[in-house]
């Protein structure tokens, strides 16, 4: 079985297959799809019902007939709960007979590791003491709030990929737009998902 993935970040295209891996390993997947290399389109035309249609054809040949698709972007300022329902619906109607999870990480990718800084500590050149902020997806900038704590500042290309590698994935699921995805994927390949982990309030 082949999953595909559809991105709009440079930075995604090397993070995400190693998220999903993660997640699958996390759920116990006895047998890991094939991860097929992401398919990056820009947010600007991802967004369009004509681009979206072209993205998910050219992955549904991709994965064939029993494969998987999963789309990922940021919202940036607008809200997930209503623009990911309306690119799922425009991707089920192309390709009514695949299955196809449309995930929109609230305001950015990198507020999931906001979600489970803790985590984080002393990565990278992250701070010992780091804490995670209350409520990490009501950050605007993310990527600027790690880079604000970083000596080198944060690089998508680079530190994207190594936090993904490394962050705490049951803390990260506080984050709605993480448990989702987090939930998504078990659903894609009919795996049993835990209940949302109860996290106390943080600083």
């Amino acid at each position: 079985m082949k999953l595909g993935l559809i991105v709009e970040g440079h930075g995604e295209v090397h993070a995400l297959p190693i998220l999903i891996r993660r997640i699958l390993q996390e759920l116990s997947s006895d047998g890991p799809p094939q991860i097929l290399p992401p398919y990056r389109v820009p947010r600007g035309q991802l967004v369009k019902e004509a681009e979206l249609h072209r993205a998910i054809e050219f992955m549904a040949r991709r994965v064939g007939d029993e494969g998987r698709i999963l789309v990922l972007l940021d919202s940036d300022d607008d809200l997930p709960c209503v623009l990911g329902p309306k690119l799922l619906g425009w991707a089920s109607v192309k390709r009514p007979n695949r299955r196809i999870a449309v995930v929109v990480a609230h305001r950015e990718y990198e507020a999931w590791f906001l979600a489970s800084a803790d985590s984080l500590k002393g990565k990278r050149g992250l701070p010992l003491d780091l804490t995670a902020p209350l409520e990490p997806e009501s950050i605007r900038d993310s990527k600027g709030w790690l880079s604000k704590k970083m000596p080198g500042g944060y690089s998508e290309a680079l530190d994207q990929p190594a936090f993904t590698s490394a962050f705490d994935l049951r803390a990260a699921r506080r984050a709605n737009s993480f448990d989702k995805l987090f939930r998504d994927v078990g659903r894609l390949f009919d795996l049993d998902v835990p209940p949302r982990p109860e996290h106390g309030g943080g600083p």
